[in-house]
């Protein structure tokens, strides 16, 4: 039972097609069920964190702006949200990306009109003097492109406990230990303005309690401590303006 993550990203929320979203796709149409769900007020280091791989790009500063709400919403703070999503089923991923349709809404209205992206719409990125160096794809949609896309999002964007437990796809394990983050480091004792990020009994992805062990020990890991905090950080505060 494959599970992939799926994003209504704020150009869908401002333009009040959460609905018709949704219902394309319910499991009538997908076959898929909802594992979870959540609405998000995405931080830069869970947008950032979303976005890794495309750090450096031109379009990399709008493509932050843009999943953090502030390019739809520049005066409306509290309207900045995502709504995300755990969908599970027998080929998840591969379902999903094609009722999604091709990720370049100009390209998804030719070659599969009526699919989500049809819908969305590509804006010229400016520099400072009013030239264009570039576009934004605003595509209504995330869906995650691959399987192993679809653990590393989900388990950015989800704690276990956000999915019920028969539902729950990747190892889990319960967490002995408190664990502090402040200013992007990482304690095992708690300092004024620091945020408890696990304490003893939570339960946890192995993959999260793996690296917090390996970087409090100043270990390489694979996944970053702002790949970790970022789901435990999710809705507690509201970045500054």
């Amino acid at each position: 039972m494959e599970q992939t993550l799926v994003l209504i990203k704020p150009d869908a929320l401002k333009n009040s097609l959460t609905g018709y979203v949704l219902s394309l796709l319910s499991e009538f149409h997908t076959g898929l069920r909802f594992a979870g769900a959540k609405i998000v007020h995405v931080s830069r280091m869970l947008a950032e964190e979303h976005y890794a791989e495309h750090r450096g790009k031109i379009f990399y500063p709008s493509l932050i702006e843009y999943i953090m709400g502030r390019l739809h919403y520049p005066d409306e703070p509290r309207k900045r949200r995502v709504i995300a999503f755990v969908y599970q089923g027998p080929g998840a991923t591969g379902r999903m990306r094609e009722i999604c349709g091709p990720t370049n809404p100009h390209v998804a209205r030719e070659t599969r009109p009526g699919c989500v992206r049809s819908l969305g719409t590509i804006v010229p990125i400016k520099d400072g003097q009013g030239k264009v160096i570039g576009d934004r794809m605003d595509n209504l949609i995330h869906a995650s492109a691959a399987n192993e896309d679809a653990e590393r999002e989900i388990k950015l964007w989800f704690r276990p406990v956000d999915i019920p437990p028969s539902m729950r796809t990747y190892p889990t394990e319960i967490n002995e230990k408190h664990y502090y983050f402040k200013d992007r480091t990482l304690s095992l004792t708690h300092e004024p303005g620091s945020v408890c990020l696990l304490a003893p009994g939570d339960i946890v992805w192995k993959t999260d309690l793996d690296a917090l062990g390996k970087l409090h020990r100043g270990e390489a890991s694979a996944v970053t401590l702002e790949a970790v905090a970022a789901k435990y950080l999710i809705n507690v505060h509201q970045e500054n303006n």
